[in-house]
């Protein structure tokens, strides 16, 4: 789910280092929950309770002084605490542990998550989306390709900005239709609540790798 906001508002939120990229005159903020599976560190096998778990990331886009383009996350809800821990301690990004499930039904997808730690304890996000069919080739617009083809994250290491490549192929897009959203974590992140409808993509999902860290 994306939504638009003033460019000056989102620059607010991120770090001075950074610029806040737009498109169509406006910055986006996605909110983006999703299933992780087979995650492990390279050269390790899977560990089943550990490798499968939801999430659900807050994200806007943003460049750095040297030009290149990534992401740069609010917030981002685990479902697993080892996961949570191993984002902020490995990554430094804002992790937070969260109660969390996904669940299918056909085309319906239930997302339910609710923080639990760190703070603020509760703050939720309820979501129930019907997907739809593939978007067709011309459908595949130079909005959704600055949505979704990003391939640099970012984040503060000790208050100095780093960045992390991620590897994946381009996502197999499809329509959505949301039944229903209740969340609090645009405001939780700072940011008024939306006062129009998202634009909504659903994929399912690609293989992501994910690099270390450089200055």
């Amino acid at each position: 789910m994306h939504w638009r906001y003033p460019r000056t508002l989102v620059q607010s939120l991120v770090p001075d280092s950074l610029t806040v990229e737009t498109f169509d005159g406006a910055a986006w903020v996605g909110l983006t929950p999703f299933l992780m599976e087979d995650v492990r560190m390279p050269g390790l096998p899977a560990v089943p309770w550990l490798s499968r778990f939801p999430e659900t990331n807050l994200r806007t886009y943003v460049r750095d002084a040297r030009g290149r383009s990534g992401i740069w996350f609010l917030s981002m809800e685990a479902g697993q605490l080892p996961a949570a821990l191993g984002g902020r301690a490995g990554y430094w990004l804002p992790y937070f542990w969260s109660d969390m499930s996904v669940e299918t039904d056909g085309g319906l997808w239930r997302y339910r998550s609710r923080r639990r730690w760190p703070g603020p304890i509760g703050a939720r996000c309820d979501g129930d989306v019907e997907i739809g069919a593939d978007l067709a080739e011309g459908e595949r617009d130079e909005r959704a390709h600055f949505l979704t083809a990003r391939f640099l994250l970012f984040t503060l290491v000790a208050g100095r900005l780093a960045a992390a490549e991620v590897e994946h192929p381009p996502w197999p897009l499809r329509h959505a239709r949301l039944a229903r959203l209740d969340q609090d974590l645009l405001r939780v992140a700072g940011l008024p609540a939306p006062d129009h409808a998202p634009l909504l993509h659903a994929s399912r999902g690609v293989p992501v790798r994910v690099g270390m860290w450089s200055w």
